[in-house]
């Protein structure tokens, strides 16, 4: 079931296009982890791309509340269940 993506990204005006591209590719994964599964490295890759991009821990707080809000989807709660499920799959399917 894939759900009708009706919300925005909490996107900076001043990144590069590669970076919105990272952020994107990140938030896609976490979308893909409540959606459906995502692959428990390729979730925590896109994590580390997009820590490059905003390594500020309280800018990163504030995209997640913003996309939690807009979305329903934690990036932290996917993340951490990445690093629990280390080698495997993330669903958090509601």
């Amino acid at each position: 079931m894939t759900m009708t993506k009706n919300y925005s990204y909490p996107l900076d005006a001043s990144w590069s296009t590669e970076e919105i591209a990272s952020v994107l590719y990140f938030l896609n994964q976490v979308e893909a982890a409540y959606e459906s599964k995502a692959k428990t490295e390729t979730l925590l890759e896109a994590y580390r791309s997009f820590k490059r991009v905003v390594p500020s821990k309280m800018q990163e707080k504030q995209i997640d509340r913003e996309f939690e809000k807009s979305s329903g989807y934690s990036s932290y709660r996917a993340v951490q269940a990445a690093r629990i499920n280390a080698g495997g799959w993330v669903s958090l399917e509601r």
